[in-house]
């Protein structure tokens, strides 16, 4: 592949896409002898097993035109499962450090526009991975909320537009999960997106660092629970 530069013996069917190259680091800690494939363009892939179940992660980078990119590649190369794992700036007020499981993704980032000709869609995730998710995070006690969330191309909008989106049942943004969707939609395969609280819209200042990290640690104990969970299915 172009960007993802593996074959498709290194990939397991199962993958989790954080943005973030140390994420994907941190999340391979978890599995057993987990082995890199991948690191051109800092995109850091690895694959290993977790509870005898074989799991992949793979960095996606930042914005919705990399995700669908590293999506693409990765379905030609044999993942039929895609879970964003990943951060978000929250526009209700949600606790900072809990877990957001999307429900749908507003797209308001160019990449769906591309590949839906401008046609107006509806980007949601696969109902299973979804339902699992949510009965993860429940069996390991962690806070979540299952809802709404927009992605966007620009990190830095004007305050007020983003609260419209909050008023309109928005609880969070984030820049990949509607093109993660929509490419999974038209390819066959399954996506969903879960993700850690990391900011609240408003307050420049991130969630304190350890209460962020034991947010992060729960997203990947949830991900890694429902992909285990689900192989086979």
């Amino acid at each position: 592949m172009i960007h993802v530069r593996a074959e498709p013996r290194d990939i397991a069917p199962f993958v989790l896409l954080p943005g973030d190259p140390g994420r994907a680091e941190r999340i391979s800690q978890y599995l057993e002898e987990p082995r890199l494939y991948t690191r051109h363009r800092g995109l850091l892939g690895y694959t290993g097993t977790y509870r005898g179940v074989r799991i992949s992660v793979q960095t996606t980078g930042m914005g919705a035109p990399s995700a669908a990119i590293v999506a693409e590649e990765l379905i030609r190369l044999g993942a039929r499962w895609l879970l964003r794992v990943g951060t978000c700036g929250a526009v209700q007020d949600l606790p900072l450090g809990s877990l957001l499981i999307a429900q749908g993704a507003v797209p308001l980032e160019g990449t769906s526009q591309r590949y839906l000709g401008g046609a107006p869609y509806a980007p949601l995730p696969d109902f299973e991975l979804t339902e699992q998710l949510v009965k993860s995070a429940r069996q390991l006690g962690y806070p979540h909320r299952v809802g709404l969330i927009a992605s966007d191309d620009a990190f830095y909008m004007p305050q007020e537009e983003l609260l419209a989106w909050g008023a309109r049942g928005v609880l969070a943004f984030e820049m990949e999960a509607s093109a993660l969707f929509v490419v999974a939609r038209l390819r066959g395969v399954r996506a969903g997106a879960l993700l850690t609280v990391s900011n609240h819209i408003g307050d420049p200042e991130l969630a304190p660092e350890e209460i962020l990290q034991r947010g992060i640690e729960a997203m990947i104990e949830v991900a890694l629970a429902s992909a285990s969970a689900l192989q086979g299915v």
